[in-house]
């Protein structure tokens, strides 16, 4: 047995975790372990991958063929979106969708329906798989895809794990002329106007923006918008130019200790929010950078999970309709305000059209994510939140989920019966679960 916790160091179980590298060893762990999750690389936020027994995938990172004039990958789910970056885009290729972290295997992308800052444009990432191979609870290895099979498939993307254990993946990559991207930044004096510039950016490949939760009045929701493309040879100087997938390396930094507890509270929060803010560029400011800087920039910074103390963080992120989504943001920044729990990390996106999932997250509108330090003050603070999202037709996103209540669940997706009826066709004994599909009533 073993404490294990995912990124947000917050819940920790004791468990059992065990590798598989092939058919076989999974097939004997099945046998063995009636009650089991699948578990990569352990960057969801919450409990999704955490459980009594887990079974770690990791030793299944084989790239396994790769179709250059389609630019269709076929992976093991262990392989991460790291390794891919690494391999494949000095081949001029890149991920169609990639979260805030490239350390995220291609099976947990698969499994949570990742989306980016690309979702108004391209989806979330189950829209750019053309096939997946799963084993299921009854022993059995399912193909399934877009166009076989694709109720299974379709439960499966954003089913997070519970369909059975997700052994390989064709994914389609897109094609890209350089490792960089061509960024503008710009400040929003408040909602409306972060609103409307998100408006006015729809055409643009990504967009995302940095909200402070802590102003007020007419401050509320000022915010500093990010949007970009990816570089063609022509945008970049000479020096790029000759080596257009090579940029210089940058000094990565590491979070050697869990820092006080009592370093974050709404003071500090407050300074680096009006400094943050401050250094933005009053006009829009075009830059370009290599992707590292733009998708992943906390990847730069080592364990940066311990900044938030020993007893961890909660990621609360919640998605509300387009018609919503004004009265709703506000609702929540106010609150936020009101309670004087901000967070580092506030971000605001913007969501094109819901997949064809019935447990994916995005829906048409725009999305809020939020870090906070596990205290009692802020669990009374995220009931409230939930309130607001559900009163606002919203709902809350699995992957980064600790503690919503099975009821705030059950409100926020209205297909959860489509999901409990594919889910009790290829498991009917419940033998995939974890601490988060039982306590949301999952499993």
């Amino acid at each position: 047995m073993a404490r294990v916790v995912n990124w947000g160091n917050y819940p920790a179980v004791d468990g059992e975790i065990r590798g598989f590298s092939g058919d076989a060893d999974l097939a004997r762990a099945m046998a063995d372990w009636p009650d089991a999750i699948a578990r990569g690389l352990g960057r969801s936020y919450g409990d999704a991958s955490l459980g009594p027994r887990m079974l770690d995938a990791r030793r299944r990172r084989r790239f396994l063929a790769f179709d250059e004039g389609a630019g269709e990958l076929t992976c093991e789910a262990g392989a991460s979106l790291a390794e891919i970056l690494e391999t494949f885009t000095p081949r001029g290729w890149f991920p169609p969708v990639v979260p805030g972290t490239k350390f995220v295997t291609v099976g947990g992308a698969v499994a949570a329906d990742i989306h980016g800052k690309n979702h108004h444009k391209d989806g979330s990432f189950g829209g750019h798989v053309r096939a997946l191979r799963l084993a299921t609870a009854a022993g059995e290895t399912r193909c399934c895809g877009p166009d076989q099979d694709d109720g299974l498939f379709w439960a499966t993307c954003g089913g997070m794990g519970l369909t059975g254990v997700i052994l390989e993946t064709t994914l389609r990559l897109k094609p890209v002329q350089s490792a960089y991207i061509v960024q503008d930044v710009e400040r929003a004096r408040d909602l409306d106007e972060i609103m409307d510039r998100f408006a006015a950016a729809q055409d643009a490949a990504y967009s995302v923006a940095w909200i402070d939760c802590l102003a007020r009045g007419a401050r509320q929701g000022r915010s500093v918008m990010i949007t970009g493309e990816h570089a063609t040879l022509d945008q970049l100087d000479e020096g790029r130019r000759r080596r257009p997938f090579h940029p210089k390396l940058r000094r990565d930094l590491s979070a050697p200790f869990h820092l006080p507890g009592f370093t974050l509270n709404r003071w500090t929060v407050k300074a680096f929010n009006a400094c943050y803010y401050g250094l933005a560029p009053r006009r829009k400011k075009r830059t370009v950078v290599d992707y590292d800087r733009f998708f992943f920039p906390l990847d730069s910074v080592h364990h940066w999970n311990r900044i938030y103390g020993r007893r961890g963080f909660i990621q609360y992120q919640c998605a509300l309709p387009l018609a919503e989504s004004r009265r709703g943001l506000a609702a929540l920044l106010s609150a936020i305000a009101a309670a004087g729990e901000g967070s580092f990390l506030a971000v605001l996106k913007l969501f094109g059209k819901p997949g064809p999932g019935p447990l994916s997250f995005p829906i048409e509108g725009y999305t809020l994510a939020l870090d906070f330090p596990v205290k009692p003050s802020v669990m009374k603070l995220l009931d409230a939140l939930d309130r607001i999202t559900l009163d606002h037709g919203g709902r809350l996103y699995l992957a980064k989920d600790a503690r919503m209540p099975a009821e705030v669940f059950t409100a926020g997706y209205d297909r959860l019966a489509e999901f409990a009826e594919v889910k009790a066709a290829v498991d009917a004994g419940g033998r995939w679960s974890s601490r988060q599909s039982k306590r949301l009533g999952l499993s």
